[in-house]
Formats: C-alpha cells, sequence, structure tokens
C-alpha cells in the first residue's frame, strides 16, 4: 500500500507500528487540539492530522480515513502529537439518565424507523 504522495505507510511512521499511547487510542478515540504546535521534524501527516482537528473533534477512524493510511500509522503520529502537546485526547461524557437515554433512543428511531424491526 502506498499514499497518494508515493511514501509506504511504514516510512510515515518512522518504520514504529506501536507507541507508548497506542492502548489508549481506539478508533473512537477523540482528539483536539493540544496547547502546543507540532514540532518541526515530524511528518506531514501529522500536521495534517493537527490542522484537521483545528476545526473540529476528530476520531482515530476518522483521521485514518481522511489521510488514507492504516490505522496503526494513525496512532504512531498521534502518540507523536500528544507527546509533543500538539494534540489532546478529548474528555468526552456520557449520561446514563434515563430521560437522556430515552430522548437518544426516540431520536434515532426518528432518524431510521425501520431500524429496529430489520435488527429483530
Amino acid at each position: 500500500m502506498v499514499d497518494a504522495m508515493g511514501v509506504r505507510p511504514y516510512a510515515v511512521a518512522g518504520g514504529r507500528t506501536h507507541s507508548r499511547h497506542s492502548p489508549d487510542l481506539r478508533l473512537d478515540t477523540q482528539l483536539e487540539p493540544g496547547l502546543d504546535r507540532p514540532p518541526g521534524h515530524v511528518a506531514p501527516e501529522a500536521h495534517r492530522i493537527v490542522t484537521l482537528c483545528l476545526t473540529r473533534r476528530r476520531s482515530i477512524a476518522e483521521l485514518a480515513g481522511t489521510l488514507r493510511q492504516p490505522v496503526p500509522v494513525v496512532q504512531v503520529l498521534v502518540s507523536d502529537l500528544l507527546d509533543a502537546h500538539a494534540l489532546a485526547i478529548a474528555q468526552t461524557t456520557f449520561s446514563n439518565d434515563p430521560e437522556t437515554l430515552k430522548d437518544v433512543i426516540a431520536a434515532l428511531e426518528r432518524k431510521w424507523p425501520d431500524a429496529r424491526r430489520q435488527a429483530c
């Protein structure tokens, strides 16, 4: 596999397949800008990740798809950016309030009225 610029994913990640933060970086992990800028020596894809996260929170899965890179490559790049404080893992909260959950279910059923019937 070669990316749009002709660079192999292995080279994009500097030959690494795992990083310090890899276990914490799931597909749904949301990222937001950190306090610092990325260091100058990171891959162009890392700069693109930071730019994408400046506009809104992005997940690992979304970044991998947008960059057309395998998830482990994006995890390595994101890990480097976390260490440089150029990115931060967004704090997400989930409400287990019964009324909130009922509202969410109702909204989903309005959006996809046939989904429950098809799932059974």
